[in-house]
């Protein structure tokens, strides 16, 4: 993976750090000194300074400190400026500075990542205290003073639901850049059910995770192991690993595909409705809309390279019946799509994302929230279909463009929140839907594929 590149202290400005400059990445090393070395124990510590984009002059800026966890210092969310700046936003714009302190990254970097058994707090806030006369020295002139008299930090720990993590591959695409598969064991699990998971990122938006699937892991006989931990699995020479697409564990994925129940009496009618998803990524949805819904599946995805990621490492398109095109989404939405009229979907899926993190992860993106797109989209859905999109983090005025744009096109607008995460499922359908019946099959086969619905929870705009 691609760390930042890193500079000696002595050879940074001192100016460049007494005040706030909107998204100034400044990187360094710097001798440890610390007593302390449980956690930061190279003898050169890696110093990250990031300022908000979004910082107000008017405002007394608040800075804020992370230690990097130890054995994670290669991973995208602490050694990259993307990886920051997603660090940053989680917090909401709080933040005008964030300060990542950690060892110096390895060349190459491990591997595989257990996390410890135990946090010591007592120790955290001992090397927290160690730690302050050097943070002093990074606050800008202008920060605000705690009951000391001196600028206060607030520490801050990046928690994730990962037990361990192993890197799968690395691989580059020509448009979304450096491309990541990883396995991972789930915390919080008994020994005898083992939560795996196989997961893609992309270091534009590292915390961003663009796919999930279950892990499976089976044997030289072809059957799934016993569920044990992922660590001692992989020590086993004849277990191979495959990616299970026939449940949905991406949170926004399942309310995206209940979204379907909106038009249930329309896709009833078809012996093999017709979907289009925009978006691709590891492709668990395409495989899921073919394998287990009855789909014919068209997807688009901007990067070659990201197809042949999921075809290898998600079991995209086993079937070989999914038609996979490669293309700017947009582009085709309001120049493709317009010219085939008789190409029309009774499902267009929606789950494309910003690509720079310096503005902040959203989903759609805002190049996407415009009239010709949704007009383009219209034409591309027959009578009786519907829109589903993934929402995630828009600020307010792109949101309340997005749903105005879409109520003068469509029939009716619907929201699903997603639970336990900020995304949310817009619905957009073309035309009034027709009552369902009691026998309705298509609706029948949706219930029967989800412990959970959603169906109550999806709220008229």
């Amino acid at each position: 993976m691609m760390a930042t590149p890193i500079q000696p202290f002595s050879e940074i400005e001192p100016s460049k750090l007494e005040a706030i400059t909107p998204s100034q990445f400044i990187t360094f090393t710097m001798q440890n000194t610390l007593k302390n070395r449980l956690h930061l124990c190279s003898p050169l510590l890696r110093i990250a300074v990031l300022d908000s984009p979004l910082h107000s002059a008017d405002k007394s800026p608040v800075i804020s400190a992370m230690i990097v966890p130890k054995d994670r210092e290669t991973d995208w969310n602490f050694c990259t400026k993307s990886g920051h700046m997603q660090l940053l936003f989680k917090f909401h714009g709080l933040i005008s500075r964030l300060i990542l302190i950690g060892n110096i990254p390895p060349v190459r970097g491990p591997f595989a990542y257990k996390r410890p058994s135990v946090t010591d707090r007592t120790n955290q806030e001992i090397l927290e205290n160690e730690l302050k006369p050097l943070l002093l020295s990074l606050h800008p002139k202008s920060s605000s003073l705690c009951d000391n008299g001196l600028p206060g930090t607030l520490f801050l720990k990046d928690d994730d639901d990962v037990a361990y993590r192993v890197t799968v591959d690395e691989i580059r695409g020509p448009i979304v850049g450096e491309i990541l598969v990883e396995d991972i064991q789930l915390l919080g699990y008994d020994d005898r059910n083992k939560q795996l998971r196989r997961r893609l990122r992309f270091q534009r938006m590292p915390q961003v995770l663009q796919s999930q699937a279950i892990l499976v892991a089976i044997t030289g006989n072809n059957e799934a192991t016993t569920p044990t931990d992922l660590e001692s699995l992989r020590k086993i020479e004849s277990v191979r690993f495959e990616a299970n697409t026939q449940i949905l564990v991406h949170p926004y994925l399942i309310p995206m595909v209940w979204g379907l129940a909106k038009v249930a009496s329309h896709l009833d009618m078809l012996l093999k409705p017709r979907a289009l998803c925009l978006g691709v990524g590891g492709g668990v949805l395409l495989n899921f809309l073919d394998t287990e819904m009855g789909f014919e599946v068209t997807g688009v995805e901007s990067d070659r390279v990201v197809l042949d990621v999921a075809t290898e490492y998600f079991g995209l398109n086993k079937t070989g019946s999914i038609r996979l095109v490669v293309g700017d989404a947009i582009f085709m939405i309001e120049n493709v799509l317009p010219n085939y009229p008789p190409a029309r979907f009774d499902v267009v899926f929606v789950d494309l994302d910003s690509s720079e993190a310096e503005n902040g992860f959203c989903a759609p993106p805002p190049e996407f929230i415009k009239k010709p797109v949704f007009e383009g989209l219209r034409s591309a859905i027959d009578d009786g279909g519907v829109v589903i999109m993934n929402e995630a983090h828009l600020n307010q005025v792109l949101y309340a463009t997005m749903v105005k744009e879409l109520k003068e096109i469509f029939h009716k607008v619907f929201l699903v929140y997603v639970e336990d995460i900020e995304n949310r499922v817009v619905i957009a359908t073309v035309s009034p839907p027709s009552p369902v019946g009691i026998g309705n099959v298509f609706l029948m086969k949706l219930k029967s594929k989800f412990r959970n619905t959603y169906i109550s929870s999806i709220d008229e705009l």
